[in-house]
């Protein structure tokens, strides 16, 4: 369905173009807004466990997915522990758009992950599906660990 509604959006403004309705940008999209717009394309997407689909994700199964199928074509390593180990350190209230932030929902260990979209909001696949979250929330600051920025600058 998202597929579908991609593409007659993307019809639509082929014909304005041609019919001089809008004007072309001149720059493409940066890769932080370019996964951050693709991870919203998915928001709603059901949860499940070990998912790493639009049919279903988990936490790390999303931002993997996210960041290997847009231009950012990155692979990330499939766990949220072994995502934090990597990428460089981003202090917090620096995030940028795309960075990822890490959670400790186990209680234990970092086992959940989601990408900063800005405005202190990310989005993650939660036990509700994909949905987009105030790092402010409660839940969220007493579990926060950090951040990782995996795009290029």
């Amino acid at each position: 369905m998202k597929r579908l509604l991609v593409a007659v959006v993307s019809l639509g403004l082929a014909a304005l173009l041609n019919l001089g309705g809008v004007s072309a940008a001149k720059a493409s999209p940066s890769y932080d807004q370019e996964v951050t717009e693709t991870a919203k394309l998915y928001k709603g997407a059901p949860f499940k466990w070990g998912g790493t689909t639009p049919k279903g994700f988990d936490a790390s199964g999303f931002t993997t997915y996210i960041f290997k199928t847009t231009v950012v074509n990155k692979s990330l390593p499939r766990t949220a522990a072994d995502q934090y180990k990597g990428g460089t350190p981003v202090a917090k209230g620096k995030e940028k758009l795309g960075d990822l932030v890490f959670f400790k929902t186990n209680g234990k260990s970092v086992s959940f992950v989601g990408i900063y979209m800005g405005n202190k909001e990310f989005i993650a696949a939660t036990s509700k599906g994909v949905r987009i979250q105030s790092l402010d929330a409660k839940y969220w600051k007493g579990t926060y660990v950090g951040s990782k920025r995996y795009l290029p600058e």
